[in-house]
C-alpha cells in the first residue's frame, strides 16, 4: 500500500478522514497545535514529506464538515513477510483552535474502525512523552489505550486491543 493510493478509512457524522490533495496540501500544512504542544508532534509538512518515502505510511487529513482540523498517519505493516502485523499511530494532531471539541476522538475513532478491518489486526500502537504537561498522554489513556511498559525514544509506548 502506497501512501497517496489508500482508500479513504470513511466518514460519520461531522469529522472524517480525507485523503490529501495537491489543493489541499497546503492547508493541511498550515495546522498548528498550541505552542506548548509543539514538541509533542512533528509538523503536518515534514510527516507529510516523510510518508512519501515510507512504504508502510496511510495518512489522511481530518475534516470537521469542510474544514481541515487535523491530521493523523498510521505505518501499515501488515507483516507480508511472516511476521505479526504491526499497525502503529506515527502522528496525531488537532489544531490548536479545534481542540476539545471531540474531533480528535472521533478521527481516532475512524482510525480503530480502519486498523480492524486490516489483515490480523489484533492492537493498535502508539507511543507519547509520559506525564508531560499538554500532552497527549492522558488522551490516549481515556480512548482505552494502555501502558506496554515499553519506551522508545524516550516515549511510552502504548496499546490498543482491537
Amino acid at each position: 500500500m502506497t501512501a497517496n493510493t489508500a482508500p479513504d478509512a470513511g466518514s460519520t457524522g461531522d469529522v472524517s478522514l480525507q485523503q490529501i490533495t495537491r489543493q489541499t496540501v497546503r492547508a493541511i500544512c498550515r495546522l498548528e497545535v498550541a505552542p506548548q504542544q509543539r514538541g509533542f508532534v512533528a509538523p503536518n509538512a515534514v510527516s507529510i514529506a516523510e510518508a512519501y518515502f515510507s512504504p508502510k505510511a496511510w495518512f489522511r487529513a481530518i475534516y470537521a464538515g469542510d474544514e481541515p482540523v487535523g491530521f493523523l498517519m498510521l505505518s501499515d505493516d501488515r507483516g507480508d513477510d511472516g511476521r505479526e502485523p504491526e499497525y502503529y499511530l506515527w502522528r496525531f494532531m488537532i489544531a490548536a483552535e479545534h481542540q476539545s471539541k471531540g474531533y480528535g476522538r472521533r478521527a481516532l475513532e475512524l482510525l480503530v474502525e480502519h486498523v480492524r478491518g486490516l489483515p490480523r489486526a489484533t492492537t493498535l500502537f502508539c507511543s507519547c512523552i509520559p506525564a508531560s504537561e499538554g500532552g497527549p498522554e492522558p488522551f490516549y489513556l481515556a480512548f482505552g489505550f494502555e501502558p506496554t511498559g515499553e519506551v522508545e525514544d524516550g516515549e511510552m509506548v502504548l496499546r490498543l486491543d482491537l
